[in-house]
This record gives C-alpha cells, structure tokens and sequence, in this order.
C-alpha cells in the first residue's frame, strides 16, 4: 500500500516538471518519461517505456555514437547544456537542451541514467532573428539599419556617409514611406555629433498656431495657457541634430524664423526676445516639389538654398524591385517574432505579386501588407490569397513629388489632384497618398486652386 501511494507520488512529481524527463537502465532502456516527454517527441509514454533510447533521435547522441555504445551518456557519463535537435514521431524537428547524469550506487556501480530535455524552438526562432537583425545592420544587406542591396541604394549609402561626415544642412527628398526617417537617423548615428540629442519634428503634423511654441520654445506668460517656460525642440538638440520632417508644409512666417536660425544660429522664444544661441545642425525631409512650391509662392527661395546644401534623393521601391525579396525575407523575420506564428517564408507566386506591385505607399506599404498577410495565414507559407486584395489590381504610379518632376508632370497640376480626389471617393487622406504628399498638402492645393470635393465627386 505504502509502495504503491510513493509511486504515485513520484509520478505525479515527474508529470509536474516542464522539462522532458527520461529514466533509463544501464542498458539504455527507457524505464519512465513523464507527460512533457510526450509534448516534446510526440510519442505516448506506452511507446517510449521498454524501448532504447536511440528512439528519441537526438543529433547530439548520433553525432557521438561509436560502435558498441548505445548512448552519449553512459560514454562520458554526463552530458551538460547541450543544444541539439530532435526528431519528433511525425518527423518534424525540434530545438531542446539536453542535460543528463548517471545514476550510481554507493558502490559507484551505474544503476542507470537520467536525461532532460528543454524545449528551446521559440528561443532559437529569436535567435534567428536577432542574426537577421544584425545583418540589416551590417553592409552584406544593408546600411544602419535600411536594407538594401541595389546599384542606386549603394550609391545612396555612399552619399549618407559623406553627408554625416559635414556640418552642412542636408534635405531628404522622397515619396511617402521611402524612408526618410530612417536616412536622417543614420545621418546623426555616423556624424560627429552621434553623441547629442537627435530630435525630431513633423511639421505636418503640428498646428501653425503650436508649431513656432513647439520649434523655439516660449516663456511664462506668452499666451492664454503657457503657465511656464518651455523649451523648445532647436534648443533641446543642442550640439546635435534637428530633423524636420514635411519641410514644404512649414507655413511662411515659420520658414522666416528658420532662416535666422540657420543665418545666425540662435532662437528667440515665444513671448521674449532675448536671443539664445543654439548649437545644432539641421537635416530637413518633404515629399514635394520645393521649387514648384517657390514659384507659387508657398515657399521662401532663400530658405530653399540654405537647406538644399547637400541633397538626397530617396528612391521609390518601384526603382528598386531587385530588394523587394530582401525587404519581405526581414518583414517576415520581424513580423514572425512580434506574432509568434511559425510562418518560415513566401511562396514564389505571392512574391512575384509583390515584385509586380507599383507600391505608391514604398516601403511602409510593404510592411503593412506582409502584417496583413501574416494575420491571415495559418500555415508556414505566405500565399496569394493572404496578401491584401489591392496588391493584384492596377494602380497608377503616384507623381513624382521629390524635386526631380518635370515641369508638366508636377503633382501640383490641377487635373491630378480631382483624379486622385475622385480614385479616393472624396477621402483626402487616401487621395494625398496616391498624390505623395501629406493630407495638409492636398487641403493646401485644394485652397489655393478653389477646388471643393463635393464639387469635384459632383461632376462626371
């Protein structure tokens, strides 16, 4: 009664552990596996009990199988932290952590053995991928973390280095979702100022009454609100760099102060007219055409040739297809870690729809529909039907908004812009994307023409 209740106790503690475990005679016979041993191979304790232990086909025990002996332990009489794969019951592969240790009399006779095994498949999924990450960082793929491979994305690292290497002020140009931001920031990463502040701002996305508050800071008092004294973002980058995203949607009187700064490098903060100096180095970013911008009078000319110094020019992913593969193989490895789904790659028919795709939103778009993709995929391949449905319809290519357009083909012209209003059904966050330019450019345009959506959805 007494034997039969610590049998049941045993099992009971061996069927709580979350590692495998296996007990074996001195013969390599298994005598016992508990229930994680089960999840782990796949096979039922009844078929694991009574056979060898070359059953569980471990790469580790093969590799230092000698003839005459069946077993890595019973050679070495210990096997510590060894990682290896196992071959499960259905024949998929899977990573563990194998430890095992002789079982010894007072004698030092060996009653047998003892082996567990820990399931690391998720852990060297991770490592997998931290590798892949790496090597995005690494110049075999890509650039500071922008991949990469093509003749004109070289040319574009090239160009990165040397401008990082300046004190100039350097401008971005390039269509939505290119990767501005991430050019920007490996200009400061490789710049000397790498260890000053790198402060952003988005001049689309900051009312005008807020943004000269937001860029030079103001003083107690200034306005209904300011109970104190704020700094602002040129003064928070001090001995580093400034990055002004949607450069084009400045409005006018902002774009005056910035040229002083620039001229004089120092602020005036909101509400005080004492000047502050200010030690930073401008890189500013806009997917538009500034000079179309200047002869309409929305942009100031002397502005334009002191940010324009050292220009980039960004390419669209359409320029690029050849990295289109590269681009999906990290999208994958990033969106497997973050979904913990075991989708391992894509299949050549839903790659060769991306390869085709005009991508009018680049690479952010690519992004989106690999997450998309992988949020209806069940399976281990990306297939066809689990990418979004607009990747197979035609799509016009967006115009070119980076500087380079020619002069009757500017995202500007009116007829573009109620092609794009009427494509989107009168959305203008959709129209100002198949446009390349942010929704505050479009309702810009739209004034400054007098075009009215209803109007434009009105007419045949």
């Amino acid at each position: 009664m007494l034997q039969e209740a610590n049998k049941r106790f045993w099992e009971e503690v061996m069927n709580t552990i979350m590692e495998g475990v296996v007990v074996l005679d001195p013969r390599g016979v298994i005598l016992a596996a508990n229930q994680a041993m089960e999840e782990i191979t796949g096979y039922r304790q009844q078929e694991l009990i009574g056979k060898p232990c070359a059953l569980i086909k471990s790469d580790a025990c093969f590799d230092a199988l000698k003839p005459g002996q069946h077993c890595e332990l019973f050679q070495n009489g210990s096997i510590r932290r060894s990682k290896c794969s196992l071959a499960r019951k259905d024949g998929s592969l899977v990573h563990v952590l194998k430890n095992a240790s002789l079982l010894k009399d007072n004698g030092g006779q060996v009653l047998g053995g003892i082996e567990t095994f820990t399931d690391i498949s998720e852990m060297m999924a991770k490592e997998r991928v931290i590798t892949r990450l790496r090597r995005e960082l690494s110049q075999e793929d890509g650039f500071q973390g922008i991949v990469g491979k093509c003749p004109v994305m070289l040319q574009l690292f090239s160009l990165v280095s040397s401008a990082a290497t300046s004190e100039a002020p350097v401008i971005i140009y390039g269509e939505s979702g290119t990767g501005k931001e991430l050019v920007a920031g490996a200009i400061h990463r490789l710049s000397p100022r790498n260890k000053g502040p790198f402060i952003k701002v988005n001049s689309a996305a900051l009312h005008e009454s807020l943004l000269e508050s937001e860029l030079f800071g103001h003083v107690r008092g200034a306005f209904t609100g300011a109970d104190r004294t704020r700094m602002g973002r040129f003064e928070a980058a001090h001995q580093g760099d400034i990055f002004l995203d949607e450069v084009g949607d400045l409005p006018l009187s902002t774009q005056a102060k910035l040229l002083r700064v620039l001229q004089e490098k120092v602020i005036e903060k909101v509400g005080d007219h004492r000047p502050v100096p200010v030690d930073v180095r401008v890189i500013s970013a806009t997917n538009q055409d500034l000079p179309r911008l200047m002869a309409a009078g929305l942009f100031r000319e002397d502005l334009y040739y002191r940010i324009n110094v050292i220009p980039i020019h960004i390419p669209p992913l359409r320029e690029r297809r050849e990295d289109i593969p590269l681009l999906v193989e990290a999208f994958i490895e990033r969106a497997r870690l973050k979904n913990r789904k075991s989708i391992n790659g894509i299949s050549k028919e839903a790659l060769d729809i991306l390869v085709e795709y005009k991508w009018p939103g680049n690479v952010r778009e690519l992004i989106n529909a690999v997450e998309y993709a992988f949020v209806l995929c069940q399976d281990r391949t990306v297939r066809p039907e689990h990418l979004p449905r607009q990747l197979s319809q035609k799509i016009p290519e967006p115009a070119k908004a980076n500087g380079r357009a020619g002069a009757s083909g500017g995202v500007n012209h009116k007829e573009e812009i109620v092609k794009a209003i009427k494509q989107a059904g009168g959305k203008k966050g959709e129209a100002a994307r198949l446009l390349g330019v942010s929704r505050v450019t479009l309702w810009k345009w739209l004034k400054s023409l007098d075009l009215r959506v209803e109007e434009i959805l009105s007419t045949p």
